[in-house]
């Protein structure tokens, strides 16, 4: 059993990425793809060799995004913070990442703002802005705590057999 797609995007993602100032067409399908290929839209939330949650998020990866993206920037952060339980978060904070689909979002958003890609964002921003995407191309399921990467290579850039 997985979550039906047109929900999770109704429901789900694009009330997060607009809380967040990130809505577009494109972003939304970005992470309804990712959430697909990553945990075959939902049939796999528990803990796997991939990471946690719908979009496969590893600890290692989600303790990173905090300590080296979201610790400089304090209004994202709180936003994201503020998705996450009240109690629970401070416990088990990767437990999140299965248990709460608006946080697993923002983080699984906050991943991509954090690589860097350039998507045309329709929140805030009149214009195209360049942002930090690609933290695993919804295509390539990149092993954990690998990314982001210390070269200049990209996931994104990565050819796929």
């Amino acid at each position: 059993m997985g979550i039906c797609a047109r929900e999770l995007a109704e429901y789900v993602i694009r009330p997060t990425l607009k809380y967040l100032g990130s809505w577009s067409e494109e972003t939304e399908r970005l992470l309804a793809r990712t959430a697909a290929v990553q945990s075959g839209m939902g049939r796999h939330i528990g803990e796997t060799s991939a990471g946690r949650g719908i979009y496969a998020i590893d600890s290692e990866t989600h303790q990173r995004v905090w300590d080296e993206f979201l610790a400089f920037r304090p209004d994202l952060a709180s936003r994201v913070r503020g998705l996450a339980s009240q109690r629970e978060f401070l416990v088990h904070p990767d437990l999140e990442l299965s248990t709460n689909l608006a946080y697993a979002t923002a983080i699984a958003w906050t991943l991509y703002l954090w690589a860097g890609t350039k998507l045309p964002l329709y929140g805030k921003a009149a214009e195209p802005v360049s942002i930090r995407a690609g933290w695993f191309p919804p295509t390539v399921n990149i092993p954990p705590g690998t990314f982001p990467p210390d070269s200049s290579e990209s996931p994104g850039h990565r050819q796929v057999a």
